[in-house]
């Protein structure tokens, strides 16, 4: 899963904020080298770097004819000029505060040499940045604000402000996307037939199997070694035979920058751009508001924010939207600062790299978490307030995720069978027709950094879901799993809580009853906004979208880089949604293999084992897993992974079939097994070919463990060179233990489907021979 609430702990509190203690010593930016290890030496660097910045900024202010950063303060009444404007009045507001608070400190009244022992030497320049970022907000005519709502009703800038939007309700992929499948089969056929070492005229296209890979949540954990699992995939000629990508949290950052001018869809170069600009954290201060406050990143990264906030009044200005704009600045931002290209701000312009067919179509995920209890309570009276048994137990029952899926020709979810044009999110709809705004315009499209802070949003996720996140880390804690099993006793509870607010965009679905199905829940059809977070707390592999009716994925390539990637056993959590949907072929039980003590077995066991003290604890815990030692049952096998010594654990590259064939028993169906041999992938009932690769520690790259080499934790927000091409080269080791078993098992997909279209072929050619032997009698009688 994406990123843990702990991560922002920069800027949820006061700009200069600090971590740990008040000791100066302990004011720590964790992993930001140039300041723990040799501030002195690093604030120069930044003071030079932001000097640096005010000169760009002076000859950009000059070319855009823009408003000085010397012009006259701006009064904060000024800012809230347009009270019509809600959302930005608030948005507005904060600003003006934030700067009142900075500014009354008197820096000059206390002592240099107290004043450099509390503060870093950029805390002192905040007041400056904060009033430039006021400045620019402010509306003011010929402030930054002012010219990008001008230019949002520009329809030569934004063409799709004046395009008509409606709600398409169908369970079919949109027309866009099935032009583009037959696109991308012309390339994929001439790949294939590369990939395998075939001649290209022997190549059928209806042989081609539809490839689809995804990879996992986990932060730049996932997207550094995404992009060096997908960089070894398209090195090997496997990419190119690839229609579909498809992305949770970190996996998605990596598909919007594939799909961008910085990637120009190179993983290569991708990796070179990340060495470049992930060695400083998001959330560093002198660098984030360098680029708030400096031209040309100012207003490429402020747009979608001064749209949200000046088009829609009810809109909310979160965590999420401040985290969006952090990783804009971190990650769409190219080496030199000065590159910023305006098409990467918009996933539809994504169109461009697929709408041939020459890229696959890359699929972004979100979720919203449906809990009808919480609606049932705000609605009863206050002297009601408290659920009733009934109510509790409807909610355990009701709760779950909605999947929402966003390509660059569709934002659409499955459950509700409906979508609207990717090039108009962030509009207000209702009853299925977009509202128009001043002018009768649309707004712009919902600009990509405010996605890439909803596609990574795990900090919103449950406190069931936090505790996950922490579990491995108190595992070693005296009396952990009484604890342990307190919790899990609460889990429905905890799952029903999010500590942090999801993001929210405008609900397109809003006064749709009649037009939706029936199943459509009744606060999807009266809330304003829709709040989307984190796919990954749902499953940390997209999954759900390649099994969409009329996609027909029949290889789904899997990398996953995972946190707690054996306990955590996403494959096996998409049984239950294949049964739901009624998906035939998928391989139930593919994963991790299951453990034979349950984890509740285990709390009992502990259970029996009361004590009165902790040393009679200590020997109580040691005797049950003395005993469960000798019996090779236990707690070792309440982590999700089976000690059974007929059970394998999985490998770099794991490869499991599905069936299609009809079951007549109402009984579960078997667990899939593991395919060894090609021609296990050739039943006639084979279904989807899943391959599975794990994120593991490989003995031929020394010195990296994703479970225990600190610069790979989920926490950790600042990758070196050094660390990413280490992290790239066991990406590149794990794809060569099974690149072979992938491309055997690619081969044996194809040879399946060879044969099947011949037989088929065959029997038409038959039944044609007979019917005109029928119509034009036997010639020799």
């Amino acid at each position: 899963m994406g990123l843990a609430v702990g991560t922002l702990a920069y800027n949820t509190g006061t700009l200069g904020g600090r971590l740990h203690n008040d000791s100066k010593d302990d004011i720590k930016w964790p992993r930001t080298r140039a300041i723990v290890t040799e501030r002195k030496h690093g604030e120069s660097a930044w003071t030079t770097q932001l000097e640096s910045n005010e000169r760009k900024e002076a000859e950009l202010r000059k070319q855009t004819a823009r408003q000085s950063l010397q012009s006259p303060e701006v009064h904060p009444d000024a800012i809230l000029k347009e009270r019509d404007s809600t959302a930005w009045a608030s948005f507005a507001t904060g600003i003006t505060d934030a700067r009142a608070s900075i500014s009354s400190i008197e820096w000059s009244s206390i002592g240099d040499n107290i004043a450099d022992f509390i503060l870093p030497n950029w805390a002192k320049l905040l007041p400056g940045y904060i009033i430039k970022l006021q400045k620019e907000m402010s509306m003011a005519p010929g402030s930054l604000a002012d010219l990008i709502w001008d230019e949002a009703h520009n329809a030569d800038i934004n063409p799709e402000i004046e395009w008509d939007a409606t709600v398409r309700v169908s369970n079919e992929i949109c027309a866009e996307e099935k032009s583009f499948v037959q696109h991308r089969k012309e390339h994929t056929t001439k790949a294939l037939a590369r990939y395998l070492d075939l001649p290209e005229k022997d190549v059928h296209p209806d042989d081609v199997p539809t490839i689809a890979i995804c990879g996992s949540g986990g932060g730049l954990r996932a997207l550094v070694a995404g992009t060096g699992s997908y960089l070894c995939a398209q090195e090997a000629g496997l990419f190119d035979c690839v229609t579909y990508t498809a992305g949770v949290s970190g996996s998605c950052w990596l598909q919007t920058l594939y799909n961008s001018t910085i990637g120009a869809q190179d993983y290569a170069r991708l990796i070179e751009h990340l060495k470049a600009r992930l060695g400083v954290h998001i959330a560093f201060p002198p660098t984030a508001l360098s680029l708030l406050t400096s031209a040309p990143t100012d207003k490429f990264l402020i747009s979608g924010f001064v749209e949200k906030l000046k088009g829609d009044t009810d809109a909310d200005f979160g965590l999420v939207d401040i985290y969006g704009l952090l990783l804009g600045a971190r990650l769409l931002v190219p080496r030199g600062e000065l590159g910023v290209d305006d098409r990467d701000l918009k996933i539809s312009n994504q169109r461009t790299y697929v709408q041939g067919g020459q890229n696959p179509l890359p699929i972004y995920t979100a979720i919203r978490h449906e809990i009808p209890v919480e609606r049932e309570e705000t609605e009863a009276k206050d002297s009601q307030r408290k659920m009733l048994e009934d109510t509790q137990e409807k909610a355990k029952r009701e709760a779950w995720f909605q999947w929402f899926e966003l390509t660059p020709y569709e934002f659409w979810c499955e459950e509700l069978e409906a979508g609207i044009p990717t090039w108009a999110v962030g509009r207000t709809f209702e009853n299925g027709r977009s509202k128009y705004g001043e002018q009768g315009l649309g707004l712009p499209e919902l600009r990509t950094p405010l996605l890439m802070g909803i596609w990574g949003s795990a900090f919103c996720a449950t406190l069931s879901h936090y505790y996950k996140e922490i579990r491995p880390i108190l595992k070693g804690l005296a009396g952990f799993s009484g604890i342990d099993g307190l919790i899990e006793e609460r889990d429905e509870d905890l799952i029903k809580l999010h500590p942090i607010d999801a993001a929210s965009i405008p609900n397109c679905f809003l006064g749709m009853g009649n037009q939706l199905p029936p199943t459509c829940p009744a606060s999807v059809l009266s809330a304003s906004h829709l709040k989307l977070m984190d796919a990954g707390m749902s499953n940390n592999l997209p999954i759900y979208p390649l099994l969409r009716p009329g996609r027909e994925v029949e290889i789904l390539i899997a990398f996953d880089a995972s946190a707690d990637i054996k306990n955590e056993n996403w494959l096996s959590v998409a049984d239950g949604y294949a049964r739901q949907r009624g998906f035939k072929g998928w391989p139930v039980g593919a994963g991790w293999p299951k453990s034979e003590s349950q984890h509740s077995q285990v709390v009992e066991e502990l259970d029996a084992a009361q004590a009165t003290s902790p040393q009679e604890a200590l020997a109580k815990v040691a005797e049950v897993r003395d005993s469960q030692q000798a019996t090779g049952k236990g707690l070792e096998n309440s982590v999700g992974v089976s000690k059974d010594a007929n059970v394998e654990d999985l490998g770099f590259c794991n490869v499991w079939v599905g069936s299609t064939s009809e079951r007549k028993s109402t009984e579960e169906p078997p667990q899939s097994k593991r395919v060894t041999e090609g021609w296990e992938l050739m039943g006639p009932d084979a279904g989807l070919t899943v391959i599975y690769f794990p994120f593991l520690p490989n003995p031929k790259v020394e010195g990296v463990d994703p479970s225990t080499s600190d610069f790979m934790s989920t926490w950790n927000f600042i990758y070196t060179p050094e660390e990413i091409d280490k992290v790239v080269a066991l990406a590149r080791a794990n794809f060569e233990q099974g690149q072979d078993q992938t491309k055997r098992a690619v081969r044996a997909v194809y040879e399946r489907k060879k044969k099947r279209r011949e037989e088929l072929e065959e029997r038409q050619s038959r039944r044609r021979w007979q019917k005109k032997i029928l119509m034009d009698g036997d010639h020799f009688s």
